[in-house]
């Protein structure tokens, strides 16, 4: 069955692209893939975002998660047969505790990275993991783990070669763009925070194939690589339960009632954790890897499984021969003026972008939304 889509050449600027080969309605799925390599972020973890430590499933049940992000242990969650959590179904490692929401889950990972990464028979980990809580706090954006996690996949790996072949293709860009990269990764001080990261990774990670990897060059290159390239993850079990409410079968008054509930929790999630709700990690995604950003996007990247499972899905109509972009900016950022915009890819993904809007835009004054409102209230 043909796939709706191929990768080819763009141009020397942006490289590769994502082309539709048949027409996509709004809505459709373009594609799903699951993760070359994912992990959850650290501070996620240990603030007690109960997520599967392979695939990042929640494996909270709803009234769990409800009452620990309100900060209310009496909420009582109505339907709770609509909650999507198997408990029963859930795998902890014998060594270290870490949980899976499945055999299945428990069982890929030792066989690809968790024998190699176990807390629990290399203690020394821990010492990496905990520095880099030092370095980076929240809000998150990355792990260190998801490069420790990419190296013990190529040592676990039968096909080695093919293992650091499968990474070294997200890797592009001088070696300047490379440490601009790494900086947006570790922020300031870099060079020290670097230097501290290497010394415990070749401590703990005495490897025999990937030991390219583990030297300052080879580092560098696996932190920029999840540095430019890695996707963000986030799962909730409240927001799954809230889509099956949705689906159910309810009298209007009901409905109203249970609308009023929804309401109600979000609101006190937000004032007891704010924008924190999910459980949170990044991987890296060999096909969505090669989607361009643009500012008028006619795709978006969704986790409808509550996993690490990506769906790309149109936004729009999308005709065959038509470039397929994503945003690589949240929504606040696309509402913000055009030298906002290009401010933010440029110290994040190296590239100013010439998509419609931007070309539509190109009069502005090259001011950032900040600056505007500045200037604003100076007027005022």
């Amino acid at each position: 069955m043909a796939l709706g889509y191929e990768i080819r050449h763009c141009s020397d600027r942006k490289g590769k692209g994502l082309f539709a080969t048949k027409d996509f309605s709004e809505n459709e799925v373009i594609f799903e893939e699951k993760p070359l390599v994912s992990c959850q972020f650290a501070w996620n973890e240990t603030y007690g975002y109960l997520a599967c430590h392979h695939c990042l499933r929640p494996m909270e049940d709803t009234e769990e998660n409800v009452r620990r992000l309100t900060n209310n242990p009496n909420i009582v969650l109505p339907f709770p047969e609509l909650c999507p959590t198997n408990k029963s179904l859930h795998r902890y490692c014998d060594q270290c505790g870490v949980g899976f929401c499945s055999d299945s889950c428990k069982q890929q990972s030792w066989a690809q990275y968790h024998e190699y990464l176990c807390f629990g028979t290399h203690p020394a980990l821990k010492n990496l993991y905990e520095a880099w809580k030092t370095m980076h706090y929240p809000p998150e954006t990355a792990s260190v783990m998801l490069i420790a996690r990419m190296i013990a996949i190529i040592e676990q790996a039968q096909d080695k070669d093919s293992a650091i072949s499968a990474f070294l293709e997200f890797a592009h860009g001088t070696s300047e763009e490379r440490d601009g990269s790494i900086l947006k990764f570790l922020g300031e001080q870099f060079f020290e925070k670097f230097e501290c990261l290497r010394l415990l990774m070749s401590d703990i990670f005495q490897t025999c194939h990937a030991q390219s990897l583990v030297t300052e060059e080879g580092l560098k290159t696996l932190f920029a690589i999840a540095g430019r390239n890695s996707q963000g993850i986030g799962s909730s079990v409240f927001s799954i339960w809230v889509k099956n409410v949705e689906k159910f079968e309810l009298s209007e008054e009901s409905r109203k009632e249970i609308n009023e509930f929804i309401d109600n929790v979000y609101l006190s999630m937000d004032r007891h954790v704010g924008c924190f709700l999910n459980n949170e990690g990044s991987g890296l995604y060999r096909l969505e890897r090669c989607i361009n950003h643009s500012c008028l996007p006619n795709a978006s990247s969704t986790f409808p499984y509550g996993d690490y499972t990506l769906a790309l899905v149109a936004k729009t109509a999308i005709s065959a021969g038509e470039e397929i972009c994503i945003s690589y900016l949240d929504e606040c950022e696309l509402e913000r003026s055009k030298h906002s915009r290009n401010k933010h890819l440029r110290e994040y993904y190296l590239f100013e972008c010439e998509c419609e809007k931007c070309l539509k835009q190109s009069d502005e004054p090259d001011v950032t939304s900040e600056e505007e409102t500045d200037s604003d209230m100076d007027e005022e």
